[in-house]
C-alpha cells in the first residue's frame, strides 16, 4: 500500500508522514503525531489512566488500613497526603510525558545525568509485572474453580487435615486419672485412650478455615519454605499462560487496541463493586461490618500516631502508581494541547473515591461473615492475599448462590489486574521504550515484539507458580515495589524541579494548557519545591528504619533468598549512578564542565513536533535524529555551544 504524504510546511529536517496502516497500524490518519500515534479519544486515555491507577490495592489494602487506623478519621490524613504528595507527583508526570511525547527512559533528555532514573523505573516495573500476572493467574484459577454447584472451599474435604475447622479446636484438656490425680494431656491422647475431658479445662486453638487450607494445600500446593521449590503447579502455569495471552491479544495494536479494551476492564469493576455492595447491605450483620470500617465513632486520637500518617502517605503513593513510569508513558500519547491538569484531578479523585467505595462492599460482607460465625469483625478482617483468597472467599461461600458471587468477585480482580498490566506492558516497560529507542523497528514489528516480550515474561514467571511460588511473589514485592520506587520518585522531583528548574517546567506546562495566573501555581510550587520532596524523603527514611527480614505465613526466608532480594533491587537502582558516570564520560571539558553539561537539557529536548516548539524551542534538534549528541558541549565560558 502506498504511503500518503502530507504537504511539508515545516522547516524541520524531519517531514511528518501519514503512514499506511499496513506498515504502522498503531497510528491513525487523524493522529497529531504520525511517528508515535495518539489516543483515538480522550476517554480512551482517561479510562486507561483510571485502570492503571485503580488496582488490587484499592480493594484489598485500603479498606483494611482505614479500619486499622481509626475508621473514618483515617480519611483526614489520606486526603491531606493526596493533596501534598500524590496529586503533585501525578500532575508532574502527566505533564512531563505529554510535553515531550516520550516514554520513561527517553524523557530524561530533560536531564541526561538522571537518565538512569528512567531505566530504574522500567526495570522495577518489569519485576513487578512478572509477579502481578501471577496474581491474575490466581484470580483466573479461583474463577474457574467457582464454576461448580458448591464452592470447593465451602467445607473441609479430602485435601484438608485435622486442623480444618471454622470453630476453635480443643488441643489440650485436664483429665482425672484412676488415682485421682488431675493432669493436662493432649486431646488426641485423651480420645485415643478413652478418657473424658474435665468440663471447663479445655485449651482451645483457632482452627484453620476451609478456605485457608484450600488456598495453601490446593491452589498453591505451598511447600514448607523457599528452600523447597517443588514442581510447577500445572494448572497455575496454564492460568498464567492464559493471562499473558489475554494481555498480548489486547495489546497487539498498542494504544489503539488497549484503549478500546479498557472500556470494559476499567468500568466492569465498578459494576461488580456496586452489585456486591447492594447484596452485602441486605445481609444480616452488614451494618456491623460497615461500622467497623468507617468507625461508628471515629477514633480521632489515632491521628496523633506517626504510623497512621505514614500509612496514608504510602497508600496514596503506591495507589496512584507514581514513579513507575506508566503515567509518563500513557500521557506521552496525548495531543500536545490536552488539558493534563484537569486529567490529573479527575483520575486522582476517581482513584481515591474508588478505594473508599470498595471498603463498603468488602466490609458489608465481612460483617455478615462475622455475624454467622459468632466472631467480631476484627477476627475475620484480613489484608492482601489473605483478604482476596481466604477471608472473602470464605464469606462468599456462606452466601446463597455462593458460586455466582465468587465468579463475579474473581472476575473483578481479573479486570483490575489486567488494566495495570496493559499499562505496564503496552505503554511502559516494553513498547514505549522500544518505540522511542528503535522507532523504525517498532513500526514494522510491533506485533511480534509485543508477543515476544509477553512470552519471555511468562517464562520468567514460571518460578512463581512452583510450589514455592508464593514465597517468590512476596520476595519481589517486598524488595522491588518499595525502596526502588521511592528512590526514583525522590530523584525525579529533585531533578526536574531543583535542577532543570521548577519555574522553567511551569513554562513548559503553560505551553500546553495556556498561561495561568501566578496564584494558580502557588500551591504547586510549594509542593514541588519543598513539601513533596520532604514527605518522600521522610517515607524513605521511615521504611529503612522499619525494615525487617521478609517472611510469609510466619515462615522466615533463607539467607540466600534475602540476598537475592537485595540483588534484585540493587540491579534496578545501580543504573542511576552507572548512567550518570557514562554521561559524564561522554561529555567534554573538565570534570566540572562535564557535570554542568549533563545537568542541562539535551539538544533534542522539547516538544516532539515542530509546530509546538514556539520561540523557546525553535533551535531544538530533531528528536528522531540518532547521530545528535544528547549532551550539549560546554565552552570555557560555561555556556552551552
Amino acid at each position: 500500500m502506498d504511503k500518503l504524504k502530507c504537504p511539508s510546511f515545516f522547516k524541520s529536517r524531519r517531514k511528518e508522514k501519514v503512514t499506511a496502516s499496513s506498515e504502522n497500524f498503531h497510528v491513525g490518519e487523524n493522529d497529531e503525531n504520525q511517528d508515535r500515534g495518539n489516543w483515538s479519544k480522550k476517554s480512551d486515555y482517561l479510562l486507561s489512566m483510571v485502570g492503571y491507577a485503580v488496582g488490587l490495592g484499592n480493594v484489598w489494602r485500603f479498606p483494611y488500613l482505614t479500619y486499622n487506623n481509626g475508621g473514618g478519621a483515617f480519611l483526614i490524613p489520606y486526603a491531606i497526603m493526596l493533596a501534598l504528595a500524590g496529586l503533585p507527583l501525578f500532575f508532574l508526570e502527566c505533564s512531563l510525558g505529554q510535553f515531550a511525547s516520550l516514554g520513561p527512559v527517553s524523557v530524561w533528555r530533560i536531564l541526561p545525568l538522571f537518565q538512569g532514573v528512567g531505566i530504574t523505573m522500567v526495570l522495577i516495573s518489569i519485576f513487578v509485572t512478572i509477579y502481578y500476572n501471577v496474581i491474575i493467574a490466581y484470580s483466573l484459577y479461583y474463577m474457574f474453580a467457582s464454576f461448580q454447584s458448591e464452592l470447593p472451599w465451602k467445607n473441609c474435604s479430602s485435601w484438608s487435615d485435622k486442623n480444618c475447622s471454622r470453630s476453635p479446636i480443643v488441643t489440650h484438656c485436664n483429665v482425672s486419672t484412676e488415682f485421682g490425680d488431675i493432669i493436662q494431656m493432649n486431646k488426641s491422647w485423651v480420645d485415643s485412650n478413652n478418657f473424658t475431658c474435665i468440663s471447663g479445662s479445655e485449651v482451645y486453638h483457632p482452627g484453620q478455615l476451609p478456605s485457608e487450607q484450600y488456598w495453601n494445600k490446593v491452589a498453591l500446593q505451598r511447600s514448607s519454605g523457599m528452600d523447597e521449590t517443588g514442581v510447577i503447579v500445572w494448572y497455575l502455569a496454564l492460568c498464567l499462560l492464559l493471562a499473558w495471552l489475554i494481555v498480548g491479544a489486547a495489546l497487539f495494536k498498542g494504544i489503539k487496541s488497549s484503549g478500546k479494551v479498557v472500556y470494559f476492564t476499567a468500568l466492569f469493576p465498578y459494576v461488580v463493586l456496586l452489585i456486591l455492595l447492594i447484596r452485602g447491605a441486605t445481609l444480616e450483620g452488614a451494618s456491623k461490618g460497615i461500622s467497623y470500617y468507617i468507625g461508628a465513632q471515629s477514633n480521632f486520637t489515632k491521628l496523633r500516631e506517626a504510623e497512621v500518617w505514614k500509612d496514608a502517605a504510602t497508600q496514596i503513593f503506591y495507589s496512584l502508581s507514581v514513579a513507575w513510569g506508566g503515567l509518563v508513558a500513557l500521557s506521552s500519547y496525548n495531543k500536545f494541547n490536552n488539558n493534563c491538569f484537569s486529567d490529573a484531578i479527575v483520575v486522582c479523585l476517581t482513584n481515591c473515591l474508588t478505594s473508599v467505595f470498595a471498603g463498603f462492599a468488602i466490609f458489608s460482607i465481612l460483617g455478615h461473615m462475622a455475624h454467622i460465625s459468632g466472631k467480631e469483625v476484627s477476627q475475620v478482617v484480613k489484608s492482601g492475599f489473605d483478604l482476596a483468597f481466604i477471608a472473602y472467599p470464605e464469606a462468599l461461600a456462606q452466601l446463597p448462590g455462593g458460586p455466582f458471587w465468587s465468579i463475579l468477585f474473581f472476575f473483578m480482580l481479573l479486570t483490575l489486574g489486567l488494566d495495570s498490566q496493559f499499562a505496564s506492558i503496552a505503554e511502559e516497560t516494553i513498547t514505549t521504550t522500544i518505540q522511542d529507542l528503535f522507532p523504525k523497528v517498532m513500526k514494522k514489528m510491533r506485533v511480534p515484539i509485543t508477543l515476544g516480550c509477553c512470552l519471555v515474561l511468562f517464562l520468567l514467571g514460571l518460578v512463581c507458580v512452583t510450589q514455592a511460588g508464593i514465597y517468590w511473589v512476596h520476595l519481589i514485592d517486598h524488595f522491588c515495589a518499595g525502596w526502588g520506587i521511592l528512590i526514583a520518585a525522590i530523584l525525579e522531583i529533585v531533578g526536574i524541579i531543583w535542577i532543570y528548574g521548577g519555574n522553567r517546567f511551569i513554562e513548559d506546562i503553560e505551553m500546553m494548557i495556556g498561561a495561568k495566573r501566578w496564584i494558580f501555581w502557588l500551591w504547586w510550587r510549594a509542593c514541588w519545591f519543598v513539601i513533596t520532596p520532604i514527605l518522600l524523603i521522610a517515607i524513605f527514611i521511615w521504611s529503612l528504619v522499619q525494615f525487617h527480614r521478609p517472611n510469609y505465613a510466619e515462615i522466615p526466608y533463607p539467607d540466600w533468598g534475602v540476598a537475592l532480594g537485595w540483588c534484585m533491587i540493587i540491579f534496578c537502582i545501580i543504573w542511576i549512578p552507572v548512567m550518570a558516570i557514562i554521561k559524564i564520560i561522554q561529555a567534554k571539558g573538565n570534570i566540572f564542565q562535564r557535570i554542568v553539561s549533563c545537568c542541562r537539557p539535551a539538544s533534542n529536548w522539547g516538544p516532539y513536533l515542530e509546530r509546538h516548539r514556539g520561540e523557546r524551542y525553535k533551535d531544538m534538534v530533531d528528536p528522531n535524529k540518532e547521530t545528535d549528541h544528547e549532551i550539549p558541549t560546554i565552552s570555557g565560558s560555561g555556556k552551552p555551544e
